[in-house]
């Protein structure tokens, strides 16, 4: 089975992942509060589901991966 971020970023322009990098970086420092709590919030309110929560920490740790590999 093959990795859905690597087929996205296979099909992606370098511009257009320059363009994500820069837009999570401003979300980043944007960002006010703790990570955890939200997270934690986000769960209690359902507004997101454990499921949901998985799926994201698994695609972050597959472009963490990406990112480090220079």
């Amino acid at each position: 089975m093959s990795n859905p971020i690597y087929q996205e970023m296979g099909n992606m322009p370098m511009g257009n992942m320059g363009q994500m990098l820069q837009e999570f970086n401003r979300f980043r420092q944007s960002f006010q509060g703790d990570p955890k709590a939200e997270v934690d919030r986000l769960l209690q309110s359902g507004k997101m589901s454990q499921a949901q929560l998985n799926q994201l920490q698994a695609m972050a740790q597959q472009l963490q991966a990406v990112l480090t590999c220079r």
